[in-house]
């Protein structure tokens, strides 16, 4: 796997939670991911299609989604778990916007689809690629979240 394609993703997602959320994540070491259970408890998907199909997710701690959406929001939140799953959509869907344009640089033409997110204890992730998945960890003052995406 390229790691090449890992940059525009950590970029996308520390410009995104900072701007949005004031949080400023560090990203770990990128790994090929083993197995399909999701390394969260709330996970944004986005798919992609173009000179290449992959997909992109994105799956938070509880704990680090709901700060997150707190910080977003202020204190206007209503509905906690329908916030969450607001938020965890739309950062995946920026994340992901800013991550093409990024890959454009490198000779891909991709248009994503609409975010899907899945919230649960060990839900699964099935990306629509039977090439190897790129996970990337981050930690944050208030949890962890890892990123994963594949191309075909």
């Amino acid at each position: 796997m390229n790691v090449e394609l890992a940059k525009p993703f950590i970029k996308a997602t520390i410009d995104i939670l900072s701007m949005m959320a004031m949080v400023t994540p560090k990203a770990g070491k990128p790994f090929v991911k083993k197995g399909n259970i999701a390394s969260g408890d709330v996970t944004g998907v986005v798919g992609f299609t173009g000179n290449v199909n992959g997909s992109i997710s994105i799956s938070f701690e509880k704990k680090c989604a709901v700060q997150i959406v707190k910080n977003m929001l202020g204190d206007d939140i209503q509905d906690l778990m329908q916030d969450v799953k607001d938020a965890v959509g739309e950062i995946t869907n920026m994340v992901s916007g800013q991550a093409r344009a990024g890959l454009t640089e490198q000779g891909y033409k991709l248009q994503g689809s609409t975010p899907t997110v899945i919230i649960g204890d060990n839900h699964t992730i099935t990306h629509v690629t039977s090439s190897a998945v790129m996970a990337i960890p981050f930690t944050t003052d208030n949890g962890k979240f890892t990123i994963e995406f594949c191309f075909e």
